[in-house]
């Protein structure tokens, strides 16, 4: 019998799928579900991955990175390890930029993190300078070491030599690991070293020299053919570069029409618009929903390809500097919303309403917009089309009419920040956690640290507040509308600044109000006011008590825990701030803790902009003070009742 020339295709395709799914070690189970701890990871890097480099792939600062004693062939990255909720395993989150074309990012991560890394798409293709998210593996000790560390066995390691290389006993790693027989262990398995001190030693730093940026291929790239070099052979060469384009030709041609009746097929026999929501392929830049390039696009069956697509006329084909976004028709737009009735009504934002739809058997927020705001529309877009992070909200597309224009986003669950803050029992709320909103907080700094510090571009938000900070089905903050963002660049005296005073008052820094200078350091202060927001749960502009509406005076929340901070110099002399303390926190708070973000946030809107710390700076403390508030709430796990409460309040 005739073999079906189907079945070596099939063969090769689920032994790829195989190498692909089934080819990473296995991530430590959590013991603790709202665990946060310090964790280490082993990693060895190769002669193209300078200190630098090595700090980008794994978003630490410089004194997060220990060099192993007498021997610089492993570093020890020190990173903060949560459980990721929806896989109950011990992750914690980095960003990648990929350095080069070709290939995939999937294989590109497995190899540049040597079997630390955890990449989900498999398919998605390297684009030199894109940036994308994904997990590193990590472990939390339940209590008997003070660290776990990630190392991925290599040729030559041992249990045995692994716990003299460490000093730690082979026991203590067999039980770590499950390890029932110490001789049968395999190369390029991960496994999790305990340990009671940190690993090695400060990196040394004096003789580091930061990586020049990849540079973008020039014609400098490819070797030329000097012209005085071969004057003897110009015959020979114009008769072989003659057959050279026309072999180019041919092929190029071949390639075309194999690629047109390939894309013909596609398009009679898949429904890809679906896959690209429930699948969430990875199309633009390191996004996780759409951004896909026009041909990308495709129509389901039985779906006529020539439907009216309203496409804005200032939306030209030079816009985007890398893809656009998926177009979706008017039509559908009307149909998910329910014709915009009040019921799906989310609520109003700096530039439109926004309106729950399910589209596409997907759940989205759809912002409406008059054809009036076309420039914020455009900005919006442009933004949300090159800048991806798990704490930035994702654009999914967009769609226009003859006089509206319409932007399509992830759905938020949870809804505002504002709304859990400011009465929220009113608002059918319970009321935040004290680790809830450190951790809000701390996702919201770190989209912020994002655009401030890895973009290029960067941007500057110069909205931010408690409105524009979205929580997800588990309460992870993502930072929204960036109809306001700005370009800044770099210049000799710091960034380049905007002119036109944008935001929302309460928010806005004095310099800014003053000169209509917006900074990086702009956004810190009204950061600092969402801060400030969070400890007090009173909105950033407030009403004093009058004896009649008329007479109540507006304050701004900083003026007022600026005074609280004046009589309570230190944390154990903190009454005058107490008395401004949300009282939905029923005093289940560390109080060491909570002065400590008081004082960021105090620091954050200080007038002179010099003096406020970074968001980097920001993410690093808020972190520690995470953890330290997750300590604190273990050791109130013998109360059951406070405990209780705690967790409920989530």
């Amino acid at each position: 019998m005739k073999p079906n020339p189907l079945i070596l295709p099939l063969v090769f395709f689920f032994l790829t799928l195989k190498n692909q799914y089934f080819s990473y070690p296995t991530p430590l189970n959590c013991t603790e579900t709202t665990r946060l701890c310090t964790s280490f990871l082993a990693f060895k890097p190769t002669s193209n991955q300078t200190f630098a480099v090595i700090q980008s792939m794994f978003d630490v600062l410089p004194h997060d990175i220990y060099a192993e004693d007498n021997d610089k062939d492993y570093v020890f990255i020190k990173k903060n390890c949560s459980c990721a909720s929806n896989w109950k395993k011990y992750l914690t989150n980095t960003t990648f930029t990929v350095r080069k074309n070709g290939g995939s990012v999937y294989n590109m991560v497995i190899d540049e993190y040597g079997g630390l890394g955890i990449f989900s798409n498999s398919w998605r293709a390297a684009r030199m300078g894109s940036v994308v998210s994904l997990q590193l593996m990590c472990g939390c000790s339940s209590g008997l070491w003070n660290y776990l560390m990630s190392y991925v066995m290599k040729e030559g390691d041992s249990v045995q030599s692994l716990a003299s290389r460490f000093g730690v006993s082979m026991d203590s790693i067999e039980n770590v690991n499950g390890i029932l027989d110490p001789s049968n262990v395999t190369v390029g398995d991960l496994y999790y070293i305990p340990l009671n001190s940190v690993p090695g030693k400060p990196y040394p730093l004096e003789n580091e020299i930061p990586p020049a940026p990849v540079p973008a291929p020039t014609a400098d790239s490819f070797p030329v053919v000097g012209e005085h070099h071969h004057k003897a052979s110009v015959p020979y060469g114009w008769i072989m570069g003659s057959l050279g384009v026309g072999v180019a030709v041919i092929i190029v041609v071949v390639l075309l029409f194999v690629s047109l009746s390939h894309a013909k097929d596609q398009d009679e026999k898949s429904s890809h618009k679906f896959q690209v929501l429930r699948n969430r392929s990875f199309c633009c830049g390191s996004g996780r929903y759409l951004c896909c390039k026009p041909g990308d696009i495709r129509h389901s069956q039985g779906e006529s390809s020539d439907r009216k697509i309203n496409i804005p006329k200032v939306i030209g084909t030079d816009v985007f500097d890398m893809e656009k976004p998926v177009v979706f028709t008017y039509e559908e737009i009307i149909s998910c919303t329910e014709g915009f009735s009040d019921s799906n009504l989310l609520g109003h934002g700096t530039y439109g309403s926004v309106y729950y739809g399910l589209l596409r058997d997907q759940e989205v927020a759809i912002k409406r917009m008059t054809e009036m705001k076309t420039k914020e529309f455009m900005l919006e877009m442009k933004v949300l089309c090159k800048v991806h992070h798990t704490n930035l909200v994702e654009l999914i597309g967009y769609a226009a009419s003859v006089d509206e224009l319409f932007l399509i986003y992830e759905y938020a669950q949870k809804g505002s920040l504002k709304s859990h803050l400011h009465d929220p029992q009113n608002k059918g709320h319970t009321s935040l956690s004290w680790i809830t909103r450190l951790q809000i907080v701390l996702d919201a700094a770190r989209g912020l640290e994002y655009i401030h510090e890895h973009t290029k571009p960067h941007y500057v938000h110069r909205d931010i507040k408690t409105s524009n900070i979205l929580l997800d089905g588990a309460f992870r903050a993502k930072i929204s509308d960036f109809g306001l963002a700005k370009l800044v660049g770099r210049t000799n005296d710091g960034e380049e600044s905007t002119t036109r005073v944008v935001g929302t008052f309460g928010y806005l820094a004095p310099e800014y109000l003053r000169d209509g200078l917006a900074t990086s350091k702009s956004d810190v202060y009204a950061f600092g006011v969402v801060l400030f927001e969070v400890v007090s749960g009173k909105e950033a502009i407030t009403r004093t008590e009058g004896s009649v509406v008329k007479n109540s005076e507006r304050r701004s929340l900083v003026s007022i825990m600026l005074a609280a901070f004046r009589n309570s110099p230190d944390s154990m002399s903190m009454s005058s701030l107490k008395d401004h303390v949300d009282p939905n926190l029923m005093d289940l708070y560390p109080h060491d803790c909570l002065f400590k973000v008081a004082t960021l946030a105090k620091r954050c809107v200080d007038d002179d902009p010099i003096l406020r710390p970074d968001m980097k700076q920001a993410v690093m403390s808020l972190s520690q003070i995470l953890l330290s508030s997750v300590e604190w709430e273990a050791t109130l796990a013998g109360s059951s009742q406070v405990f209780s409460g705690l967790v409920q309040g989530r």
